[in-house]
């Protein structure tokens, strides 16, 4: 009745959790959600000035001042682009379906970190894909490994990744850049959580250091803006623009005018940068709340490197543990979290979870601390 590719479709771990962590009472450690109370709203000054045929149907590349204004910033990160390279998508998720759309089907090898983004992994099994593993230490991924490596199509998030936090150095960026040189695979980076930064900026993207691999970059306006403006952007290679304009057009025709039109303004503005300058603060004590709280209930039962961007901690308990079970029992006792297992492309079961800090107030930081910790081992 369906495509054979229906039988690899799955359900996202993280959606059916927020499904059950959105009930009273729960305290939700699981997703990756902004903040509520630094979420962007625009302004009525903001409103008033989007053009008049915003309503009508738009270009399927986005709004040329938009895919300017995000070539000007993904310029400054060293990255050599025009707008015509610059396509809006809705949201990173979209950006991930067309790039596997455009380089995966069936038996198709795809290199990722190990762990990796859960709905990234979702999207590339659903094609067809097939999972390469490189070898990876605290770092990331090595150079020498990643030069060895087998594949068409590789993905990472190497600026404080969804899940571990990990944000690679620029000696290990370039060393990267230089492997990936040496290979046929177009190079994929995921950065959402870029202006997530609390200790300093994070070093320029991978692909800023490539010299000859075709590469696709991404961004979003999720964590710095709204997740509901469901708005992001690819900048992609000269070689591949052209194939992922008619795929995104195939798609949807073209993605939300009124949002793009409201982060357009507010980028022209200097919006943007004032509203992260605001929310920071707030992320960044947000994590070292949950930092103390960690270090204080959970010091004995498990280890962790604090993150220093991004949404996330990465534990790894101090003894063998059945994570399924655990997140199960949490969750059954008012608190919802994310077993690691699920985020590997290989499935193998470890005894990690990943905690998300941004969303909980600060009281349910520390009642959430003290609840896992008298679940674990």
């Amino acid at each position: 009745m369906f495509a054979a590719r229906i039988d690899r479709l799955t359900s996202s771990l993280v959606r059916d959790i927020l499904a059950a962590a959105s009930r009273p009472g729960v305290i939700s450690f699981a997703g990756g959600l902004p903040a509520s109370e630094v979420l962007f709203r625009a302004s009525p000054q903001v409103l008033g000035q989007l053009p008049d045929d915003i309503w009508q149907y738009g270009q399927t590349e986005g709004e040329p001042m938009l895919r300017e204004l995000v070539a000007i910033r993904a310029k400054a990160l060293g990255i050599a682009c025009s707008a015509g390279q610059v396509l809006i998508v809705n949201g990173s998720q979209q950006g991930i379906d067309l790039v596997s759309k455009l380089m995966i089907e069936e038996g198709t090898r795809v290199l990722t970190e190990s762990p990796t983004y859960l709905a990234a992994l979702q999207v590339f099994r659903l094609m067809g894909g097939c999972f390469v593993t490189a070898g990876q230490d605290e770092e990331g991924l090595l150079p020498e490994s990643v030069a060895q490596a087998d594949a068409r199509l590789a993905y990472l998030v190497p600026t404080f990744q969804n899940l571990t936090g990990l944000c690679y150095s620029l000696d290990r960026r370039k060393a990267l850049a230089q492997a990936f040189d040496g290979q046929s695979m177009v190079v994929f980076e995921d950065d959402p959580y870029r202006d997530l930064s609390f200790d300093g900026p994070a070093p320029v993207p991978v692909v800023s250091h490539l010299k000859q691999a075709r590469w696709v970059y991404q961004g979003s306006f999720s964590k710095t803006l709204a997740p509901g403006l469901r708005l992001g952007y690819l900048i992609v290679h000269p070689d591949l623009i052209q194939a992922m304009t008619r795929l995104k057009q195939a798609a949807d025709l073209h993605s939300n005018r009124l949002s793009q039109a409201i982060v357009a303004q507010v980028l022209m503005d200097g919006s943007l940068d004032q509203h992260m300058a605001n929310i920071l603060p707030l992320y960044r004590e947000k994590r070292d709340v949950m930092q103390a709280c960690l270090v204080q209930y959970l010091g004995k039962k498990a280890s962790w490197a604090l993150p220093a961007g991004g949404l996330f901690f990465w534990l790894t308990l101090k003894r063998e543990q059945d994570v399924m079970q655990l997140m199960q029992e949490a969750l059954a006792a008012g608190l919802a979290i994310m077993p690691g297992f699920a985020f590997d492309p290989l499935l193998r079961q470890t005894s990690t979870i990943r905690l998300n800090f941004s969303h909980a107030t600060f009281e349910q930081i520390e009642q959430g601390a003290v609840l896992l910790s008298s679940l674990i081992k």
